[in-house]
Formats: structure tokens, sequence, C-alpha cells
């Protein structure tokens, strides 16, 4: 290859329900700055072999820790228009840098067999001594966490720490952005979880309740704010953001992720499903109020705890500043 020309490693969601896949695929380009790109989307499940280009636009570019710089594209129909799978379009126009975001990623390691790292020869004892546990006995997964944590800092996305979680196997990180970037940023550095497992020979599970019992399931709650809730909060402002949200429960639940029903039952900190509650510092309900906020006048952010592992951050984005603006 010539040396001058660069390597960018596209990425985008598919087509596929309930929930899109990422993919990506590397374009070797004399030009400076990533242009646009067709790919069959008759592959992804976003268009007909009769008529099956697709276009990716790029909107984030992140250098890259693995070698090309990444790119996160938004797809546009051959046609050039907004394609149907285009969640991150709902956000454009609506989602300013006012709106701060801090995604609380759950998943699970799982070796290629779908079985949690740990639990290969039989169902660990029970959750207690793994949350931020230390030792051979109390986690599984450390090395592909930390080396998650790394090339996502290289990468510029602000994770701000990461963690092992209540089950064996289970991990979580926190990615916080602004605007509509915290959405691409929290996507990215999925793509890059993925990758560094790859790497492992070890798989990422987003499912809310891979493993029924009595184990916490996976979920991504989200710590959202404005320039009010962080200046000029009060607590009037905050319970009638809670409240506004609570009307608009269901809708809220359509957008936060698949077989959530699983996870959210009113146990292992959750709210059920089919009911809707806000209080501080409380974590089976449906909206947290950090003491965070309170300790700052009610100055600060809310927690929203509905929303699944395997949710879409631009559709999070999209209901909760969309209710809330």
């Amino acid at each position: 290859m010539t040396k001058d020309m660069n390597k960018y490693e596209y990425i985008w969601l598919d087509g596929y329900q309930p929930e899109p896949s990422i993919r990506s695929k590397i374009k070797a380009t004399s030009d400076d700055n990533p242009p646009e790109w067709g790919f069959d989307g008759s592959s992804t499940q976003q268009a007909e072999g009769s008529n099956s280009d697709c276009i990716l636009l790029p909107v984030q570019k992140y250098d890259g820790p693995l070698g090309p710089d990444l790119v996160m594209c938004q797809v546009h129909t051959g046609e050039h228009e907004v394609h149907p799978s285009n969640t991150r379009s709902a956000c454009e126009g609506l989602v300013s840098d006012e709106w701060w975001f801090g995604f609380e990623q759950e998943y699970f390691f799982t070796d290629t067999k779908g079985n949690p790292l740990g639990w290969q020869d039989g169902t660990p004892r029970p959750q207690g001594d793994y949350y931020c546990g230390v030792g051979a006995g109390n986690v599984s997964g450390r090395e592909i966490s930390e080396a998650h944590l790394d090339v996502c800092l290289e990468a510029g996305i602000e994770l701000t720490g990461t963690n092992a979680e209540v089950a064996l196997g289970q991990w979580e990180y926190q990615c916080l952005g602004k605007g509509i970037k915290a959405g691409d940023d929290l996507w990215v550095s999925r793509f890059l979880l993925h990758r560094v497992a790859e790497e492992f020979g070890v798989c990422v599970n987003l499912h809310p309740k891979p493993k029924s019992g009595d184990w916490n399931g996976s979920g991504m709650h989200t710590n959202f704010s404005n320039e009010e809730m962080r200046t000029n909060g009060s607590e009037e402002l905050m319970n009638s953001l809670c409240e506004k949200l609570g009307a608009v429960h269901q809708e809220g639940i359509n957008e936060y992720g698949s077989d959530n029903d699983k996870r959210l039952t009113g146990l292992h900190e959750t709210q059920k499903i089919t009911e809707f509650s806000y209080a501080v510092s409380d974590r089976g309900a449906s909206i947290r109020i950090p003491i965070y906020t309170l300790e700052h006048d009610w100055n600060g952010y809310l927690e929203d705890r509905r929303p699944a592992s395997n949710a879409d951050p631009y559709r999070i984005i999209a209901h909760i500043v969309g209710t809330l603006s």
C-alpha cells in the first residue's frame, strides 16, 4: 500500500430486529477525511437484492487504537434518503450538547458456546462476592475489561470507570458524553468491546437476563442532565421531570430494549416493568434521584434505571429529550 493512503474502519448498525447488530469494514483511501461509502444492504436486512445499494454517511471519527481510525456512520438508502433502520436521525435537530448522558453499560463475557466466563464447570455459588470483587474465585474477565477501558480512552471516548458486577462474568463500564455524540460514543465503545473480546477468543452478551434465577440482569442505567438541572435545579424541577417521564412510561419501555420484562421484575434492584416510581437513592425505583443531586442543592442529574443492556442509546436519548424538552 502506498504511504499516502489512509485506513478507516467504518462502523454502522444493521437492520436486524428487535435490536441492530454492529457491522464494520475497512476502507483504504487517499482522502484525508472518510468519504461516503456504499455497502450491500441485502446482506444486513436493510435492502432487497434487486435494489441492494445503501450508503454509509460518516458522522464521527475516532483515533483508531487497534489500527485504522474508527468512523461511526449512519445509513441512508441508495436514493440518499434516511434509512428506516437509522435511529440516529431522530436525535438530529432535537438533542443539543447541553444534554449530558452517562450510560452504565452492563454485559456478560461468555465463551463461544454462550457460557458466562467462570460458569463453564456449572452454576457458581450465589451472587454476593462478585460485585467489585477481587481474587480469581470472585472475578472472571478482568484483563478483557481493562484492555477495553484502555482502547476506549485511546480512541477519545470518555469512559469514567469499569467494575465487576454482581454476577460472575458480568461487568460494567460507564460512558459519558454530550448531545448526540453520547450515542455515537456508546455504540463505538460497544464495537471496541466486541473487538477486544474477539482477541481473547471471548464473546459479549448484551441480553438483559442471560441467566434466569436469582441473578441480577444486565441494564444500561442512563444518567442525564441539561443545563437547568445542573445549574438551576430544585426539588420541584426534578420531581416534575420524573412525573413527565412517568406519564409516558410505556412509551419509554418500548424504546428501552427487548426482553426487558425478564429483568424488570421488581427484584434485583429493579422496579416492575408495569409500574413507575421515583425516589431519592432508591435502586428499586424506575428513576433514582441521586444523593449527589440533593447534596448540591438539587443541582445535578437523574438516573433512569429502566433501559436494558441491549437498548439503542439513540432511542433512549430521543425519548428522554423528546419527553422533557
